[in-house]
């Protein structure tokens, strides 16, 4: 069954709506960017490894010493990520598979190295 997200983004728990854990899980993935600038690598591109796109969306990503943790991020944070140092790339570098969990588990061991 596909979800109909302009129906789910206002979905709440009773504390929080889709939409405003996204935009927290955006703004705390351009912070991690940002303190870590120039230390490891980050990138963005409005393409896939393969060249397909997502329209009003792109893909960033840094290079953490547990694996590459990305996202896709809203058109409008843009300039955001420009302002973290992320290098712009005509297409993201190829994808390794990571899942959800995976990411999960990558920011947690970072934050134990």
């Amino acid at each position: 069954m596909q979800v109909d997200s302009n129906r789910t983004g206002p979905i709440s728990d009773g504390y929080h709506t889709f939409d405003e854990l996204y935009e927290h899980r955006h703004a705390l993935f351009l912070c991690l960017l940002s303190c870590h600038a120039g230390i490891f690598p980050a990138w963005m591109s409005r393409q896939h490894d393969d060249g397909t796109e997502m329209p009003g969306w792109f893909i960033a990503g840094i290079e953490l010493p547990t694996g590459v943790v990305s996202y896709h991020l809203p058109e409008r944070l843009w300039p955001v990520c420009k302002h973290c140092e992320a290098r712009v790339m005509d297409r993201a570098p190829i994808w390794d598979g990571h899942t959800s969990m995976d990411v999960i588990k990558r920011l947690i061991q970072f934050v134990k190295v």
